[in-house]
């Protein structure tokens, strides 16, 4: 079974990368994005996860360079900060283009249907 469309383009969803695509991941990427570093509290929060499951997700960017890890005080408070790397802001605009091909694909075909 081939996914290469008339053109032979192929799908836009092979071009989805799988560590950054899960949903948590793709939220704390999105996060950092936005600020020079993001406090995991507040990943937590915005996430609806746990230490836990957010703690792997971290670990799975972190291990395949996407972001990094730093732990400090605030006070006498121990805290961790995450920051997106370079490679990590690259793998995101990699992610966003393809979700933004697959989008217009969708709306291509939905514009091109037959309406009933």
């Amino acid at each position: 079974m081939s996914f290469a469309d008339e053109a032979g383009e192929q799908h836009p969803t092979l071009a989805l990368d799988d560590t950054v695509h899960q949903r948590v991941r793709l939220g704390i990427l999105t996060i950092a994005r936005e600020a020079e570093s993001v406090e995991f509290g507040f990943l937590k929060e915005q996430l609806a996860a746990t230490d836990g499951n957010l703690s792997r997700h971290l670990k799975v960017l972190e291990d395949s360079g996407l972001v990094t890890v730093t732990k400090g005080y605030v006070g006498r408070r121990p805290r961790t900060w995450v920051s997106l790397t370079p490679q990590g802001a690259q793998a995101l605009d990699h992610e966003l283009r393809a979700l933004r091909a697959l989008v217009r694909r969708l709306d291509t075909a939905a514009s091109e249907r037959p309406r009933t």
